[in-house]
């Protein structure tokens, strides 16, 4: 277990916070300001504290000059100082005499932003290679450092763990907290049965993730574009639908080994071309034109999926059942989601797509845990270690009292 804000004194301390800011800003505006709420209660409780809240971010990927454009964080410092009804310090550096000096003359209680870490990737690409005498740099500028930027902490950058390994104290943010004790809840001691609801694109980014759940989950529903792969594998057609060919091999050998934990598509919404207004029709798997593309699951498979869901006591969510950001193809994630929200089971959604589809359709309130980190969750939950917290320090002791079991991680 790893220490928490909680754990250390930060009163009087400047304290860097790397937060998860990475939001979609149109025309200088935030899109989706769900990641900045989510970092409040650490912000707050630092200030609360008396720290000086040093807050650094990334967003979007930088590789060149022309990929600034848009980039700043200034909207979001000042969406963040509306929010906590306070005045944020923005300084437009990464480094710098000015920004030195504007963290040295910080009063507790105070908040400062600085500038997309990501600006460092221009080149070198020196954030997200975790360039040491960045890390170094950055670590040099506070006492105390606090990670609460879990949609990165599957990554080994300059911003996480460069500074976790050049200061004194690093320690995790509340969000964090909030994160790992969900996950470890889910994947230690389930409330059984669990069912795992994995949709969206290919398989290759999600074996890890699917074979760590066949080993825990009672049940597991493939949807979205990965269930295309394994519906070919059984013999199906599938039209020009996202076959993700190269592991065509992998699912048939999944589906021989455990069928029986697997739950698929037994219909779709098939559209004549991967267009969002395009014509669509539904349709089973036989039968279906080598030019149509599946794009949602079919009311066949919702009432599936449904009854499968019954009597859950824990369902996880990762990813969509279909191209959820187009209104004709968004009925089956739609479904699902309103299955999940009106379960009595701990109900945890992954992050990423899925995330944005459940919070865009209304159910944000109405499920358990909806995660900030979509690829860190996948990541964890296929059982490996997330660098950007394996970095903090340790605390001792198990996250659960009376947990028979431990997490067995594979390190890559």
């Amino acid at each position: 277990m790893k220490k928490t804000i909680k754990d250390i004194k930060i009163e009087n301390k400047i304290a860097l916070i790397r937060v998860d800011f990475n939001v979609p800003i149109e025309n200088g505006k935030i899109a989706d300001e769900n990641r900045i709420k989510q970092a409040l209660p650490t912000i707050k409780y630092a200030l609360k504290k008396k720290a000086k809240v040093v807050l650094f971010s990334h967003l979007g990927r930088i590789k060149k000059i022309a990929d600034k454009k848009g980039k700043s964080l200034k909207p979001v410092a000042k969406r963040l100082s509306q929010l906590i009804d306070q005045n944020v310090i923005f300084i437009n550096q990464t480094r710098g005499e000015e920004l030195e000096t504007a963290i040295k003359n910080l009063q507790a209680g105070e908040i400062l932003m600085f500038e997309n870490t990501r600006f460092e990737d221009i080149n070198e690409r020196a954030e997200s290679k975790n360039n040491q005498q960045l890390g170094e740099y950055w670590a040099s500028l506070g006492d105390v450092f606090i990670n609460d930027a879990y949609g990165t902490s599957h990554r080994a950058h300059a911003s996480n763990v460069g500074i976790s390994e050049n200061i004194k104290e690093a320690v995790m943010g509340l969000l964090i907290e909030k994160e790992m004790k969900y996950l470890d809840k889910t994947l230690i001691n389930p409330q059984r049965p669990l069912v795992a609801i994995l949709g969206g694109a290919k398989i290759s980014g999600k074996i890890g993730t699917i074979e760590n759940l066949l080993a825990v989950a009672d049940k597991i529903i493939i949807s979205g574009g990965m269930s295309y792969t394994f519906l070919k594998a059984e013999g199906k057609e599938i039209g020009a639908s996202l076959c993700d060919k190269e592991k065509l091999n992998y699912a048939k050998e999944i589906l021989k080994k455990d069928r029986d934990k697997l739950v698929l598509p037994v219909d779709s919404v098939f559209a004549e071309r991967f267009e969002v207004n395009a014509k669509y029709r539904i349709g089973n798997f036989t039968d279906v034109d080598e030019s149509e593309f599946g794009l949602d699951i079919g009311p066949q498979s919702i009432e599936l999926f449904k009854e499968t869901l019954k009597g859950a006591k824990t369902i996880i969510l990762n990813g969509p059942m279909g191209v959820s950001e187009w209104p004709n193809f968004s009925k089956g994630t739609i479904a699902i989601c309103e299955e999940l929200a009106k379960s009595d089971a701990i109900t945890i959604i992954g992050g990423g797509d899925s995330a944005a589809a459940a919070i865009k359709f209304g159910f944000e309130n109405k499920i358990s845990h909806i995660s900030t980190g979509g690829g860190a969750s996948l990541v964890y939950l296929g059982g490996r270690e997330l660098p950007g917290i394996q970095a903090l320090d340790d605390k001792g002791g198990e996250l659960y009292e009376n947990s028979d079991n431990s997490r067995k991680l594979e390190n890559e």
